[in-house]
């Protein structure tokens, strides 16, 4: 943690949540918290889903839910940036408090409910950046009263087409009531079919095919994640990202807030995240890009997700307890342990530890 960071956290955990997150947002426009740029090295560069990562190191959405900062974002030392999620309609999310630390595990619990400005908001955003380098993904979700959320996806990826470098479809967030189901095997065909259909319609007309990815839950039973995969792969998504929060609560958990409905990321998510990643990496038999994602702190933990089988990870929570220089530090460090253990890219570390 930098010592500018040390003094103003206690600063910024004295204010509200929500309220701090939005003072580190502004501050980030207005070039008050600016990093490095990214870090890059040979060890470092991998090539996924036909896109060329500076560094595997990602922020996950929700931190820029509207794009207002991707390139302040980038600058602290990311290989990529993921906005949103965005819906297609504005809509004000679940009411205020919403975002609940828990300073003990080094953990938070939201339950904001995809609180956003809408597509055409954040399209003008990223219309507005064409020509800037660095890698940014765009988020997409369904409006909470949306009468067919199928058709809120299909409205994201023919919005967001050309104008952001990959699409998520985000179905695993746990505050948005039912979204979670567009998880089961069939309503995930129904959906992937209709999504993937826009897409590679847009991907023939601009002749720059954008990757899809699909963010998916921690808590999918056995028979779930093997139905996922086997979708995944019959249907031609370009990966899975790995996971989202978590409505378990572990017992080591002793923070008041732990009583809080809503998702919780973080460190107490990291051992749950990575199983569930390695039970996919098993799942795709290693043939479908994964991005691991839940509890990363520090470069051993993105290791760890990278030798469980992520090819890219991303983190959100960390950069609450850690700073602005989390993302930094990490990217350096990762190639110090990738070097150590004989590893020429990161590529070759992916899924290392199944090796055996």
């Amino acid at each position: 943690m930098s010592v500018a960071y040390r003094l103003a956290r206690p600063l910024l955990f004295a204010l509200d949540a929500e309220t701090a997150h939005g003072l580190s947002l502004k501050a980030l426009q207005l070039g008050l918290a600016d990093g490095p740029g990214t870090i890059t090295s040979a060890v470092l560069v991998s090539r996924v889903a036909g896109i060329d990562f500076p560094n595997p190191i990602g922020l996950a959405a929700g931190y820029d839910k509207n794009a207002q900062a991707p390139d302040a974002l980038l600058r602290l030392g990311f290989g990529f940036v993921e906005a949103g999620t965005v819906t297609p309609r504005p809509q004000a999310g679940n009411p205020r408090p919403r975002i609940f630390r828990l300073i003990d595990e080094r953990a938070v619990i939201n339950r904001l409910g995809f609180n956003n400005d809408g597509h055409d908001a954040a399209a003008r955003r990223l219309a507005a950046r064409r020509g800037r380098s660095g890698i940014v993904g765009i988020n997409i979700g369904a409006n909470k009263d949306s009468a067919d959320p199928v058709e809120d996806y299909v409205a994201g990826v023919q919005r967001f087409h050309g104008l952001a470098d990959y699409f998520t479809v985000n179905i695993s967030s746990p505050n948005t009531p039912g979204l979670r189901s567009l998880q089961r095997k069939a309503a995930l065909e129904t959906l992937l079919a209709a999504v993937l259909t826009a897409k590679r319609v847009r991907d023939a007309k601009t002749a720059r095919p954008m990757p899809l990815f699909v963010k998916v839950a921690p808590d999918l039973t056995a028979e779930e994640q093997a139905d996922i995969a086997a979708v995944s792969l019959a249907q031609g998504v370009d990966g899975l990202i790995i996971s989202n929060t978590t409505v378990s609560r572990p017992a080591e958990l002793k923070s008041p807030a732990r009583k809080e409905a809503g998702g919780l990321s973080g460190r107490p998510l990291l051992a749950l995240s990575t199983e569930v990643l390695a039970n996919f990496y098993r799942l795709t038999g290693g043939r479908l890009p994964l991005i691991g994602v839940g509890g990363i702190a520090s470069a051993a933990d993105a290791y760890r997700k990278i030798r469980a089988g992520a090819s890219l990870v991303q983190l959100y929570t960390g950069l609450v307890y850690e700073g602005p220089d989390l993302p930094a530090r990490i990217a350096r460090a990762l190639g110090e342990l990738l070097a150590r253990d004989g590893f020429a890219r990161v590529s070759d570390a992916v899924g290392a530890d199944h090796d055996d």
